[in-house]
């Protein structure tokens, strides 16, 4: 028992004095490993890893996101374009046949081939291979390929739900014949997949033309919009997942485009990129980034949205969403559709339901329409139909304004725009004047008691005198819609009095960067003091800002701007010109890029820009009055030469007249062109036109005025007296106290006395 106990003291004493030694071991290796987990952390990819990623495919993505891929499976971006085969081609080539306005257009099948006969580009039939499928719901659209790379959409297109053949007419060309060699032809420009749609049906799109040749060599990652087109390219996120490293990156997240944050701008304006109307600013887009670094939205022009902001033209969703209060309160694409299979998250009115409550809205005391039976909304009680009105696009596809506004038929009245009450009540009592007293009978005489921006902005269209002070007013307005205030801006061009002045001049430093590029464009630049209003805007932090401010500060004294000012500008140019031969196809590319020659007094580069936007597209009006006056400038041409262009474009200009008889610019063009080639009653009737078409606008009446000083100075006719003091009597009343109206009148006057004596 004693040597036991000598051996277990002995033990013990041993064990006792590893333990200081122990906690130190423990506590080095915890050290050791803290410092390990925070080197691992602390490393990072470069910061441009995130930009420099490439893309790995759909096939890479699924091998993780099994149920993303089967969710996607069959959408619309899954089905968007697609090879034409035995699976994907939906309708009936069966040796069938559809005749259009005397154009009989025959679907048959060539062994595995899909092949269609109809009129060609020279008016001749041919026989096509149709190569690729466009779409799946409501209707599937057919592409073929040519020898140059271009892939043309035939406008006879088939009806998925009514399995028929029928034809998508332009809007403003309904019922008539389209001739080979129109842009709307199925063959022309309007109609061509590389430079007008490919963009959103295909994922990393390159469209690679070539001005030289006049071709395309366009390539895409997959031939639908999958996974990469909304994520970004997926390289760096597969390293990071596939690294041994216990974190994602700390400063690139999971390498992937960063649109789940809080904020709703970075997932809504991917969206964008496809599904709003808008030009590009530069060809790099990448899913979380700045809109306007990559697209300008198209602001609530005339002809796309009637004055209130709802969805005329086939604008897409984004430019009615941003006008929404469910926008300014945060909500997102992916609140109401599922990202992946795109479909609505809960059916009819439940969809709204997840954020109004039900007993609230979904009853006849806010509807104030009855179920025709009990679970099923009639017309009046769907949530959508009162708030989300639908319009007809290539035909037969509805699609729904997503601006979810009040209906309005108070804003009918005034102003003439339509409203989701009167989509249904069509009977000849039940007007808009029926329908507002209605609403007001529901929610009280203060349901309008919100300032709305339609009377402003449908003033500001027809150029009415008190549209000024409304516009400014709503350009300043902090709780309208970023794209509202933009569009007041860009309709306060029209006026230079001083509440245009002072509003142009504080949205160029507004917080939204739409806005602030609309005013950069509308800033007046007659003096030193405007141009030092623009300067700032060159070092922008949107692209667009950088760009126009950079392209309107062309040709202005060098010591206007300072010498840093000028190199950043030159920079801004640079990428003016990069992204205009983005779209080196069009012919207005072209003209752009000769304005901008023509500011920069490379007058021979600005004539050359001219003359292969003729090249391009020798069916448009515009370029060669324009050249014509560049020649004579020059002295590069002769007389006779100048002469026929300055013809042709008056050819041009009159059969655009007839296609837009209410376009006063089209007619104020034509009577200046009309006066340049000798046709003095032909500008003279042309001119007038335009004010009668727009009597609000200052231009128009001068130009009349002195068009009609001339003729009076030539012909000594009392009528053309009348008509220049008419002219110059509505400028004054539109811009008093006008120098120039005051001038003219002196010397008009003036020539009247040599006369008389």
């Amino acid at each position: 028992m004693a040597s036991r106990s000598i051996v277990s003291e002995a033990s013990s004493r041993v064990s006792s004095a590893s333990i200081p030694w122990l906690k130190i071991a423990v506590a080095a290796a915890a050290v050791s490993l803290g410092a390990g987990i925070y080197a691992d952390w602390r490393s990072a990819a470069p910061p441009d890893a995130l930009a420099k990623a490439e893309f790995v495919g759909r096939d890479t993505c699924a091998k993780c996101h099994q149920q993303e891929l089967a969710e996607w499976t069959g959408s619309h971006h899954d089905k968007a374009m697609d090879y034409a085969t035995e699976q994907t081609v939906l309708a009936d080539f069966d040796d069938t046949t559809y005749e259009w306005q005397g154009v009989t257009t025959r679907f048959f099948r060539d062994g595995e081939r899909f092949m269609v006969n109809t009129e060609g580009p020279d008016g001749e039939y041919e026989d096509f291979e149709v190569k690729y499928t466009f779409g799946v719901d409501p209707l599937q659209q057919y592409m073929v390929e040519f020898d140059d790379g271009r892939v043309q959409v035939l406008r006879v297109s088939w009806d998925v739900n009514k399995n028929e053949w029928f034809y998508v007419y332009p809007p403003d060309v309904t019922d008539e014949k389209i001739e080979p060699g129109d842009p709307l032809h199925w063959t022309g420009i309007a109609q061509n997949w590389n430079t007008t749609c490919a963009i959103c049906h295909s994922t990393n799109l390159q469209k690679n033309y070539d001005l030289a040749t006049n071709t395309y060599h366009t390539t895409w990652s997959e031939i639908d919009v999958s996974c990469e087109e909304c994520h970004g390219p997926g390289s760096l996120h597969v390293e990071l997942a596939e690294a041994t490293s216990l974190f994602w990156d700390r400063v690139h997240g999971y390498g992937l485009a960063k649109i789940k944050s809080v904020d709703n701008k970075p997932q809504i304006e991917t969206c964008a990129e496809c599904h709003s109307r808008r030009f590009a600013v530069h060809p790099n887009f990448r899913p979380g980034t700045p809109l306007l670094d990559s697209y300008e939205p198209s602001l609530l022009h005339e002809g796309l949205y009637h004055a209130d902001g709802q969805i005329l033209d086939e604008v897409y969703v984004y430019g009615s969403f941003v006008q929404s209060k469910m926008h300014a309160k945060g909500v997102r694409c992916t609140d109401c559709h599922n990202p992946h299979s795109l479909k609505l998250e809960a059916p009819g009115n439940q969809m709204c339901a997840k954020c109004h409550e039900p007993a609230k809205y979904d009853v006849v005391s806010h509807h104030h329409h009855p179920d025709p039976k009990p679970g099923v909304a009639s017309a009046g009680a769907s949530c959508v139909d009162c708030h989300m009105p639908a319009t007809t696009y290539m035909v037969r596809d509805p699609r729904r304004d997503h601006s979810f506004r009040v209906p309005r038929p108070d804003l009918t009245v005034s102003v003439g725009t339509p409203n989701a009450c009167n989509n249904c009540h069509t009977k000849e009592e039940e007007n808009a004047e029926w329908a507002a007293a209605k609403v007001v009978e529901w929610f009280g005489e203060r349901r309008w008691d919100d300032p709305h921006w339609a009377p402003a902005i449908a003033a500001g269209r027809v150029g009415k005198p008190e549209g000024e002070a409304m516009l400014a007013e709503l350009a300043g307005r902090a709780a309208a819609p970023a794209i509202v205030r933009a569009t007041a801006v860009d309709l306060l061009a029209r006026y230079s009095g001083r509440p245009s002045v002072e509003a142009i001049g504080q949205a160029l430093e507004d917080d939204d960067d739409l806005v602030r590029v609309t005013a950069v464009r509308t800033q007046p630049l007659a003096t030193e003091a405007d141009a030092r209003k623009l300067a700032p805007r060159l070092s922008d932090p949107s692209l667009a800002v950088r760009m126009e401010a950079s392209r309107k500060l062309v040709g202005v004294p060098e010591r206007w701007l300072t010498a840093e000012e000028r190199e950043v500008q030159q920079e801004g140019l640079i990428e003016y010109r990069e992204r205009q031969l983005e779209d080196a196809e069009h012919a207005g590319t072209h003209m752009n890029l000769s304005n901008l020659e023509a500011q920069t007094g490379n007058l021979p580069g600005a004539i050359d820009a001219l003359r292969t936007s003729i090249r391009l597209e020798p069916y448009l009006a515009g370029a060669r009055g324009r050249l014509a006056s560049l020649l004579e400038a020059e002295r590069r041409a002769s007389p006779s030469e100048i002469k026929q262009l300055r013809e042709k474009e008056v050819e041009l200009l009159e059969r655009d007249a007839g296609y837009a008889a209410d376009n006063a610019n089209v007619f104020y063009r034509l009577g200046l062109l009309r006066y340049q080639i000798g046709d003095a009653d032909g500008a003279a009737d042309a001119l007038a036109e335009a004010c009668r078409l727009a009597p609000e606008t200052p231009d128009h009446h001068l130009a009349l005025a002195l068009q009609q000083e001339a003729q009076y100075a030539a012909t000594s006719e009392q009528r053309h007296f009348d008509a220049a003091v008419e002219a110059l009597k509505k400028l004054h009343e539109l811009i008093p106290g006008d120098p120039t109206a005051t001038q003219v009148l002196q010397r008009i006057m003036a020539t009247r006395k040599q006369k008389e004596e």
